[in-house]
């Protein structure tokens, strides 16, 4: 097949039941689908067996989170395109195609994202990618249609379609050839920003990610793991240390790593004030396990230096996106400078 589309699930039939009919309405002739699941206690695959026996089922002997769980999967994939989808994802008619153009258009494109909606409220982006996604000099994430928890309603302000930085792993198309040459997905991230890291690789290997906006899915998000979750709060923490220290370029490197250190107090002493201490000790928490795993992502940075062609500059802010934020009240992407935009 010319596309795989590959559902990661664990306990998820509800979603599976919910959304999987739009996806097998709106599949095209050249792609196929493919349920990978993370050893789920639910009734999952009893479902799928009876009322989806043509779809093929992929049983990961564990549940290895986003990044393994894929990984273990697409080893038994075979197509040109892989696209990762959610579980809590309704697609709209001809998804596939326009993505499918556009990267059969350029080689240099390895990764895309169509433009991700609310499903429970249709007119405005959703949290997990919206339109695209950047990253500021000291590592915090945004994206057009939404910065921190700002939403914005979609009015055709972002209907371009261009280079981004990352791609969201909720609905992420990507070259299978670049995946596997990548290494897939970092599993030591088990879930969260594993996307952002494995775009990250790829821009500094000289690859483009792109953003299609002629193509629309409805996610519900947090279908997994809930936003309000300390557990999850550990994981974006965590993995946003590592996710800088592996693939930043060498100029400023320990300065912003520092920098970034000294926000991350900041942001647990607002929790703690606020009254949320279990997310100020999963702060606490991420910080000793980026720093038990140093040696590892010290190594792993060394490894990938081999492979840079050149750092990526597109798509990193270079100014703060939490200053903006919280004290310029910046709330929407296109209120930013796009001169300080590489």
């Amino acid at each position: 097949m010319k596309v795989a589309v590959v559902i990661l699930n664990w306990n998820g039939k509800n979603f599976l039941e919910k959304f999987l009919p739009s996806v097998v309405a709106n599949n095209p002739v050249y792609s196929e689908i493919i349920v990978a699941d993370n050893a789920s206690s639910d009734n999952s695959i009893a479902f799928l067996k009876e009322r989806y026996p043509p779809i093929k089922i992929i049983q990961n002997a564990e549940n290895g989170g986003f990044s393994r769980g894929y990984n273990d999967a697409l080893k038994q994939v075979k197509a040109d395109y892989y696209v990762l989808l959610n579980s809590d994802i309704e697609v709209t008619a001809n998804w596939i195609d326009p993505v499918i153009q556009l990267m059969d258009s350029d080689e240099t494109i390895a990764a895309c994202q169509p433009k991700i909606r609310d499903y429970n409220k249709k007119t405005h982006f959703e949290y997990a990618g919206a339109a695209g996604g950047y990253i500021d000099k000291y590592g915090y994430m945004l994206c057009r249609g939404r910065i921190f928890d700002t939403i914005e309603e979609d009015k055709g302000q972002y209907d371009d379609t261009r280079e981004i930085f990352w791609a969201t792993g909720a609905c992420l198309f990507i070259r299978s050839k670049y995946y596997h040459q990548m290494g897939g997905l970092d599993e030591d991230f088990f879930a969260h920003m594993e996307e952002i890291d494995l775009c990250w690789r790829l821009k500094n290997y000289g690859y483009k990610i792109m953003y299609c906006a002629d193509s629309t899915v409805y996610h519900v998000g947090g279908g997994t793991l809930n936003k309000t979750s300390p557990h999850k709060t550990f994981l974006n923490f965590r993995n946003n240390l590592v996710l800088l220290f592996k693939n930043h370029a060498p100029a400023y490197f320990i300065i912003k790593i520092i920098l970034r250190m000294l926000l991350d107090g900041i942001a647990g002493i607002k929790f703690l004030i606020s009254g949320q201490a279990p997310h100020f000790m999963a702060i606490l928490k991420a910080h000793y396990a980026f720093y038990s795993s140093l040696s590892k992502t010290l190594a792993k940075r060394r490894k990938l230096k081999h492979d840079i062609k050149q750092y990526a500059t597109k798509g990193i802010y270079s100014g703060s996106i939490v200053a903006d934020y919280y004290l310029k009240g910046i709330k929407q992407f296109d209120q930013i400078d796009s001169k300080k935009f590489s």
